[in-house]
């Protein structure tokens, strides 16, 4: 990773044989309650984090866009014209997939590729890769932010979320929803994005965590994930069957007050696929009314909450979660969850200041005992959105 801009503007003119026009960064995200709503049009309450993917650009005369990274130099190009023929004839594929879908979806989007200036890209992050924190909305935000910029797109911050959305969905290949690239691209410090999957309407929300003392603590299993495969694509069809068979188009429309109704319907495990996803919206609205109201010290219970419903019914923890949530309760957590879309990835935990370093070393010593491989932990600071790296103090 470059520790500065001026650090990374040198690697790019290293790298590429020019300077680039300048550096975009873009957060990764943690979701603090909200798990699998935003494809079921849902609630979801992110936030952004301290934890950014940062790219440098440079434009071409040539129409090409090339990208490669500081984690791995080899470079990929194709001809922005040639992006649907190559993503057709699936030729995008690996990391550099994240970019090209974005130039790829910003085409879909309006922009004209056969006509815009080529670009050099290189991506340098220090999200971490596959523990749940959105490594892959890091990329896709930071590179929409500055082709917006360098092609003078004029789009949205809000459009800029559903082209991030498309790249993944069509380039990538995993089903996800809108809540990762919103969170990247409308983040701000000390608050959450409250966010309506089904209008995209957002809302900053101040979470006061600094005023109350408290630390959000990441508990990194280190066990591997991948939202393309199997398990994420499983729960998203039980929950398109479990809206359909109770009427709906979207288990948006589905209530607490519907589940007696949806278990005579559906068989045990769609039933329990879909009463997760009803219960997690309803907690996601008392959290930020209990935010409002009585401010974070208050929400322990639904974090914990949260994690029994994904634990038992959307069925997405896996043992290493399971500890690493027991553990940092039992000793002084106010609440804590497993987040990300599952299967690994990591765990985060709402914990005072004072007790961080304590509940580390719990982990930690859980982990060894049970003969799972060492967790990394560190906390993370509700951090803003994507932006235009102005200096090289900002990183």
């Amino acid at each position: 990773m470059s520790k500065t801009i001026d650090e990374l503007t040198a690697r790019f003119t290293e790298f590429m044989g020019h300077a680039p026009e300048g550096v975009w960064s873009a957060p990764g995200r943690v979701n603090l309650i909200g798990e699998h709503t935003d494809y079921n049009e849902g609630f979801v309450l992110p936030f952004a984090i301290d934890r950014r993917t940062r790219a440098a650009v440079g434009l071409r005369t040539d129409g090409v866009i090339r990208v490669t990274s500081t984690f791995d130099h080899t470079a990929v190009e194709f001809p922005l014209a040639g992006l649907e023929a190559a993503r057709t004839a699936g030729e995008i594929v690996g990391w550099s997939a994240y970019p090209l879908g974005v130039a790829w979806a910003l085409g879909q989007h309006g922009a004209d590729l056969s006509s815009v200036t080529g670009v050099d890209i290189l991506i340098d992050s220090t999200v971490p890769v596959g523990a749940g924190l959105s490594s892959s909305a890091a990329i896709e935000s930071s590179v929409a932010l500055a082709l917006n910029d360098l092609w003078n797109l004029d789009f949205t911050r809000e459009k800029l979320a559903k082209v991030g959305q498309l790249a993944e969905n069509e380039v990538v290949g995993a089903p996800t929803g809108i809540m990762d690239q919103s969170a990247s691209l409308l983040g701000a410090a000390d608050a959450a994005v409250f966010l309506d999957c089904r209008s995209l309407e957002a809302q900053v929300v101040p979470l006061g965590l600094a005023k109350a003392g408290l630390s959000i603590l990441v508990m990194d299993t280190r066990v591997s994930h991948s939202h393309a495969t199997g398990g994420y694509s499983e729960r998203r069809a039980a929950c398109e069957a479990g809206a359909a068979a109770m009427g709906t188009s979207s288990l948006r429309d589905v209530s607490v007050g519907d589940l007696d109704r949806a278990r005579e319907l559906l068989d045990d495990v769609t039933f329990r696929r879909v009463r997760h996803v009803v219960t997690e919206n309803q907690r996601v609205l008392d959290t930020v009314r209990v935010l409002g109201a009585e401010g974070p010290l208050a929400i322990g219970a639904l974090l914990d909450a949260s994690h029994v419903s994904m634990r038992d019914d959307f069925e997405i923890s896996i043992p290493e979660l399971d500890l690493a949530v027991e553990t940092a309760r039992d000793n002084g957590a106010i609440g804590a969850r497993m987040t990300g879309g599952g299967f690994g990835g990591a765990a985060i935990a709402l914990v005072p200041h004072a007790l961080v370093p304590a509940v580390e070393a719990a982990v930690v010593a859980a982990f060894a005992a049970a003969g799972y491989g060492e967790p990394v932990t560190f906390t993370v600071t509700p951090s803003q959105g994507a932006q235009r790296m102005g200096d090289s103090a900002v990183g």
